[in-house]
C-alpha cells in the first residue's frame, strides 16, 4: 500500500521545468578575421605602384620629364613628345596611334581645350606647314642641297618645330672634332636661316654630339664641342640674316639626348637642332 501510494504521489506531482542553456562565444576578430589582410594587400599595391613610378621616372630623360608634367598641367591643350622624325625632309610627324616614328620617339594627341593658346599653335601650325613645304622646294631646286634633303628632319615637340641638321656615315655638318662648319651645311644653315625668318618665333639652338669619350687630359669634350658648334651654328644663322634679338637660348646637350638610343655611338646622334618656340599668349 505504501509504495503504491508513493507511485501515486510520484505520478501527480507537477513536470519539471526543462532548462535550455545557450553558450554564446565571443567572436575572435582580429588576427583570426580577414579585413587586416585586405587593408594590407591594398597598402603593398600602392608601395608597388609607387615605387614603381619611382623607378620609371628614374629611366626618364628631361625632356620626357617634362612632356610628362605638361602632360597634368590643367592649362594644356596637347603634349607632343621629342621625335627627331623619319628619313627624309617632311619625316617626323606626329603618330597619332602612338607609334614611334623611324628613328624618333612617338607622339600622342590631347584634346583641344580651346583658348587663345590653342589658337596660337593653331596657327603656329599653319605656319610651320608653309615652312616645311618652302624649305624642301628650295632644297629640291638646288642640286647640292637636294643631297642633304636625307639630313632634315622636322618633328613637332613641346617646344615648337624642331629642324634637326643630322650627320651621317657619308656627311659631317663639322670638321672632325671641332667648330668649324662644312661649305656644305654652311649653305644648308643659310637655307633655314632664310625660311625661318619669315615667322617671329623665338628660336632655340642645340648642339648634340655622339657619345665618343675624348682621351684624358684634353681641353676639349663632348660638352664643350656641342656648345661651340651650337655657337657656331647660331653665329652662321645671324650671318644670313635671322636677327639676334629671335635667340631664346644656345646650348649643348653633348650625348645626353641620342637621336639613335639603341646606338650612343651612331654617327646621326651627331646634328644641330633649331627650334621654332610656339608662340605665347
Amino acid at each position: 500500500m505504501a509504495s503504491a501510494a508513493a507511485g501515486k504521489r510520484g505520478h501527480n506531482e507537477p513536470p519539471r521545468p526543462i532548462i535550455v542553456k545557450k553558450i554564446i562565444q565571443a567572436a575572435h576578430g582580429g588576427h583570426h578575421g580577414g579585413a587586416w589582410k585586405v587593408a594590407y594587400a591594398d597598402f603593398v599595391t600602392a608601395m608597388m605602384a609607387f615605387f614603381m613610378l619611382m623607378w620609371l621616372l628614374s629611366i626618364t630623360d628631361q625632356q620626357k620629364r617634362r612632356g610628362l608634367a605638361e602632360y597634368f598641367t590643367p592649362s594644356l591643350m596637347e603634349l607632343k613628345k621629342d621625335s627627331a622624325g623619319s628619313d627624309g625632309i617632311m619625316g617626323g610627324r606626329a603618330n597619332m596611334d602612338g607609334r614611334a616614328s623611324a628613328g624618333g620617339v612617338s607622339s600622342m594627341e590631347l584634346p583641344a581645350i580651346g583658348g587663345p593658346q590653342s589658337d596660337l599653335k593653331q596657327k603656329d601650325r599653319a605656319q610651320f606647314a608653309k615652312l616645311k613645304k618652302v624649305l624642301s622646294d628650295q632644297m629640291n631646286q638646288s642640286p647640292e642641297l637636294r643631297k642633304l634633303t636625307t639630313h632634315v628632319r622636322f618633328s613637332e615637340t613641346v617646344e615648337g618645330l624642331r629642324i634637326d641638321l643630322v650627320d651621317e656615315a657619308d656627311f659631317s655638318m663639322f670638321g672632325i672634332a671641332t667648330a668649324q662648319l662644312n661649305p656644305a651645311a654652311k649653305k644648308l644653315i643659310d637655307e633655314v636661316s632664310r625660311v625661318i625668318a619669315a615667322v617671329p618665333n623665338e628660336v632655340i639652338v642645340r648642339g648634340h654630339t655622339d657619345a665618343r669619350p675624348y682621351a684624358p687630359g684634353q681641353a676639349m669634350n663632348n660638352w664643350t664641342l656641342s656648345t661651340a658648334r651650337a655657337e657656331a651654328t647660331r653665329a652662321a644663322l645671324v650671318s644670313a640674316g635671322l636677327g639676334m634679338n629671335r635667340f631664346a637660348r644656345i646650348e649643348g646637350v653633348a650625348d645626353r639626348e641620342p637621336f639613335i638610343k639603341k646606338d650612343v655611338l651612331d654617327p646621326r646622334n651627331r646634328r644641330m637642332s633649331v627650334v621654332l618656340a610656339w608662340s605665347k599668349a
